[in-house]
């Protein structure tokens, strides 16, 4: 499944947000300093960047539509040229309501599956695009930072593809994982995060598939479990909240990472 870029009807109909020209004025400040959405598009474009896939929350209130929280993922010409297996992405999110900085992060696609990742503050530390300021300077800055990080990106998914996880130690990624998605009173099977749902996943028992079969399904859903409290069984939702969805992927990243510096630091020691 190869990643392609949105025209500009397919992005006014999944996230029409993002055309948005003017803030939430009933929830923001004197102060408040607008940040188009589209004028920083337009600046990440420049850039040889291009939008592969947009989204938007959902809104309680009508008198929000329109302001919320909003994502778009961008490819680099490079990658799309290549067509490759794993693609970096800019991740840049916003909303017009002022209730939040837009920030830049970075991510990751894995074309198989269309699984996309958001990677660590670990590796990546977020940007803040301030809603005042250089916007500008900002954005160049924000892309320069993740240009200088994807080579360090892609060699961390190789050596990831080298490490080959047992059985116990996937059940061990998966069981520390289980936080980010799971509250204390909700038990789950970790066996559960472990399920492929592709024969090449299947086949393959190395840290970097491990890290998207868990992926997918916390973020899928489907997962079942019982609550401790009513004793009653469950099966969890899709992550629809693309908060909630940015810190659960940055966390499962983190794990992977640091499963792969104790392995490579264990193989130091045995040199």
């Amino acid at each position: 499944m190869s990643v392609r870029v949105l025209s500009e009807k397919e992005i006014r109909e999944k996230a029409p947000s993002l055309f948005t020209s003017e803030p939430n004025y009933n929830s923001v400040s004197q102060k408040y300093f607008f940040v188009n959405t589209l004028d920083v598009i337009r600046e990440i474009q420049k850039f040889n960047w291009h939008i592969v896939q947009v989204d938007q929350v959902s809104v309680r209130e009508a008198s929000n539509e329109g302001y919320q929280t909003h994502l778009v993922k961008f490819v680099h010409l490079d990658d799309l040229l290549a067509n490759n297996e794993n693609s970096v992405q800019l991740l840049l999110f916003n909303n017009h309501s002022g209730n939040k900085s837009m920030s830049i992060s970075c991510g990751l696609y894995r074309a198989c599956c269309a699984n996309g990742m958001v990677i660590s503050d670990s590796v990546f530390e977020e940007l803040k695009i301030r809603h005042i300021g250089d916007k500008e300077k900002e954005v160049a800055d924000a892309i320069a930072k993740i240009t200088a990080i994807k080579p360090k990106i892609i060699a961390d998914i190789k050596a990831m593809e080298s490490i080959t996880l047992n059985d116990e130690e996937k059940l061990s990624f998966a069981k520390s994982v289980i936080p980010l998605r799971f509250d204390d009173h909700l038990e789950v099977n970790p066996k559960d995060l472990l399920k492929a749902h592709r024969i090449e996943d299947k086949e393959s028992e190395n840290l970097y598939v491990t890290l998207n079969i868990i992926q997918e399904n916390i973020i899928r859903g489907q997962v079942s479990g019982i609550n401790k409290q009513t004793n009653r069984k469950f099966k969890s939702k899709p992550i629809l909240s693309l908060v909630k969805d940015k810190i659960i992927n940055k966390g499962i990243w983190d794990v992977a990472n640091r499963i792969k510096t104790i392995r490579e630091q264990s193989l130091l020691m045995a040199a």
